[in-house]
């Protein structure tokens, strides 16, 4: 039946809501769901044919309502896919808000969990962002919006992140290893993944 697919896509973007990571793009569901809507134009095309521009709703109702029913479920699909990307965009747009690149989400159960479309557009996204940062150095425009309680926090060290440099001297990041520093210089790396803030 029309729109089944656009379903399936709509409740896969819902499910992409209230997971933690970005799960696979289904592409054999989108090209599906567009190889319908073209279906359905044709034979939109097909039965308006033999009118040659001249087709007038009174005179053939039935074929009116077939046509109403084609037109509504091409523009219910076209509206289902473009919801199913909008969430990805939004997620793939909070992922390089919050220092998250491609490296730590493309990587899915089935492999990869980005198309190459979207890959490019994270590219890009993270791009413009550099730029904007390069242009005012001194503000983060990925820091959180909310003051920090503590000027200085402990942290432990996930991952090796090799030597740091802070305004107190260098600080060598093995794994496993606890410091007590200031917020503003391990932020970011609280954010990749290499820290882990201790209450």
């Amino acid at each position: 039946m029309y729109g089944d697919l656009a379903q399936k896509l709509i409740q896969n973007a819902k499910r992409t809501q209230s997971l933690p990571t970005l799960p696979g793009y289904q592409s054999d569901l989108v090209r599906s769901v567009t190889r319908e809507v073209r279906d359905l134009d044709r034979d939109v095309s097909e039965l308006l044919a033999p009118f040659e521009g001249a087709f007038n709703p009174a005179e053939h109702p039935a074929l009116a309502y077939t046509l109403l029913v084609h037109h509504l479920c091409m523009r219910r699909n076209k509206r289902c896919l473009l919801a199913y990307h909008r969430v990805r965009v939004q997620r793939i747009e909070e992922l390089v808000w919050n220092g998250t690149g491609a490296d730590d989400e493309d990587k899915g159960e089935e492999g990869n969990a980005l198309s190459p479309e979207e890959e490019e557009y994270l590219r890009g996204f993270s791009d413009l962002l550099a730029a904007a940062k390069g242009k005012w150095t001194d503000i983060d425009l990925t820091g959180s919006l909310e003051p920090p309680r503590d000027l200085f926090v402990d942290v432990r060290v996930l991952k090796d992140a090799g030597e740091i440099q802070t305004e107190y001297g260098a600080i060598n990041l093995t794994k496993n290893s606890q410091f007590f520093v200031k917020l503003g210089d391990v932020e970011r790396l609280i954010q990749q993944g290499f820290l882990q803030k201790l209450s």
